[in-house]
């Protein structure tokens, strides 16, 4: 789940950063100068959102291991790590990828992948994984990460997100615009006031939040392929399958402090629809048709 939160985090952050930078430098002003100028915004929009998420992308690795605390193996200090560095290896080789970096963090059950690239990307186990998993179970969930670096998953979810993060800053100044104007009905000064910028900046966090929800719909659909993958690189579904079912069992993992305002859990109900994995029953059933 860390690979979607901390790329939707990031991209939220740099996105609210960039406007405010923009509006500081007068670049809303100069586009509401004489009305709202629809096609130099939707080019503006364009801009800003896939700027916003391809900067979000390129920071995915960094940003993982600060948030994580996750220590890269480079030279393997016990059994474990020597295990876990062939096994990465093996998987990304049958992949056809690079040899990711593999890293450990402490932490409950959980794993990820992420990185802008292919052949230079970051695979990093919990240490709650190594220690509550058989090696074949391990080994499923490592060939479901590298299955998400094969499938160009962090460079997918750039794309939906930029696409999105456009639609997020072109209603957000529209939106601004016509509150301000309604705001200084009677006021003659031309170009945004003090309603637009607030409007903006509000709308900006809500509509972005809104557009999580189509993010992490993408990502759930994502996590079938992944799995798929894996059952595919270890020649069964079946280690993939009872991965998914030790998960069952342990408890949900808390998100890192940083992400934590964002509430995107695996959860039923309403807080479902923020959830970037399916159902482990769902996904264990995809796989077993698989057979």
């Amino acid at each position: 789940m860390k690979r979607i939160l901390l790329f939707i985090a990031t991209n939220i952050a740099v996105l609210v950063v960039m406007s405010v930078i923009l509006s500081l430098l007068g670049v809303d002003r100069f586009l509401t100068r004489s009305g709202l100028n629809l096609p130099m915004l939707l080019v503006f929009s364009l801009v800003v959102g896939f700027t916003g998420s391809i900067i979000s992308l390129l920071m995915s690795k960094t940003m993982a291991k600060w948030s994580t605390g996750a220590r890269v193996i480079q030279t393997p200090m016990n059994g474990t790590e020597a295990w876990l560095l062939q096994t990465v290896g093996k998987l990304a080789q049958r992949a056809g990828i690079g040899m990711p970096e593999v890293a450990v963090y402490d932490g409950e059950p959980n794993a990820f992948a992420t990185g802008a690239f292919r052949d230079s990307a970051l695979v990093a186990v919990s240490t709650g994984l190594l220690q509550g998993m058989t090696q074949d179970e391990v080994e499923a969930v490592l060939g479901h990460e590298v299955a998400h670096i094969a499938n160009g998953d962090m460079v997918t979810m750039t794309l939906i997100q930029g696409v999105v993060n456009t639609f997020v800053v072109f209603l957000s100044r529209v939106v601004g615009f016509f509150v301000d104007s309604a705001l200084r009905r009677n006021s003659d000064d031309s170009g945004p006031g003090i309603g637009y910028t607030v409007t903006v900046l509000v709308c900006q966090i809500v509509f972005g939040i809104g557009a999580s929800l189509i993010v992490a719909w993408f990502s759930r659909h994502r996590e079938f392929r992944a799995d798929a993958g894996a059952a595919r690189l270890l020649g069964t579904p079946q280690p993939m399958i009872n991965a998914l079912a030790r998960l069952g069992g342990f408890s949900p993992e808390g998100l890192p402090q940083n992400l934590a305002a964002l509430g995107i859990s695996d959860k039923p109900g309403v807080m479902e629809l923020f959830s970037t994995h399916p159902p482990l029953e769902q996904r264990i059933a995809a796989l077993r048709g698989q057979r």
